[in-house]
């Protein structure tokens, strides 16, 4: 049985930060979540845009399997069923897709689609769904618009993505309505590709200090 839409958010929430990775390579993806973990992050999001992705998803549900684990950058029904083949938790786009929603809920997998506008809010309620990315966040405006956005919506929760790091994390955090945010810095390309895992624990452990006092 796999876990709820509430559950889900939950336990994004209580994050506070949802990692965003791109691996190129499947036998980095364990070494990277338990990377994760050891910096206070049991949460990732792995994105299909290498050919990795899908056995990514399955080495860590495999070898790391106390991590919340979600398939982001998901675009076609294909790739929404080598996610859930692959063991994926719950599903990340970066757009609104209804067909990819439909499909997800009927699979019955948790979904975080993303939106940048009010009708994307009003399409995501319109399904049922508590939590959207925010995406891209920054050039779509940032805080500011975000914090108007939420105005219309007190029950609708966020994750912002896009351009959010070390140094603005904490003005998206401060916002009520933002569960958590997405972000890669603390999961940089250059330093999976290097094997540098221990500098990812360690970046993952300040990003979770960092959000603690947000």
């Amino acid at each position: 049985m796999g876990l709820t839409g509430a559950e889900v958010v939950k336990r994004i929430a209580a994050a506070r930060i949802l990692p965003v990775v791109v691996l190129e390579r499947a036998e980095d993806a364990a070494p990277l979540a338990r990377a994760l973990v050891d910096g206070g992050l049991p949460v990732a999001e792995v994105t299909f845009r290498t050919a990795a992705a899908a056995e990514s998803l399955r080495r860590i549900r495999a070898e790391v399997p106390d991590m919340l684990l979600g398939a982001g950058t998901v675009l076609t029904g294909e790739q929404l069923d080598m996610a859930a083949e692959a063991g994926a938790q719950f599903i990340v786009t970066p757009g609104f897709n209804p067909a990819i929603v439909t499909a997800a809920q009927a699979l019955g997998l948790p979904i975080v689609p993303g939106i940048n506008n009010p009708t994307g809010v009003e399409q995501a309620m319109s399904f049922g769904l508590e939590a959207v990315k925010f995406f891209p966040a920054e050039p779509s405006g940032g805080v500011p618009f975000l914090k108007a956005l939420t105005g219309p919506y007190p029950a609708m929760r966020f994750v912002p993505t896009g351009g959010i790091g070390a140094a603005n994390l904490a003005n998206y955090l401060a916002l009520p309505a933002v569960l958590a945010c997405g972000g890669s810095w603390m999961v940089d390309a250059k330093l999976i590709r290097e094997g540098r895992f221990d500098e990812i624990s360690r970046l993952t452990a300040e990003a979770v200090a960092l959000a603690r006092t947000a």
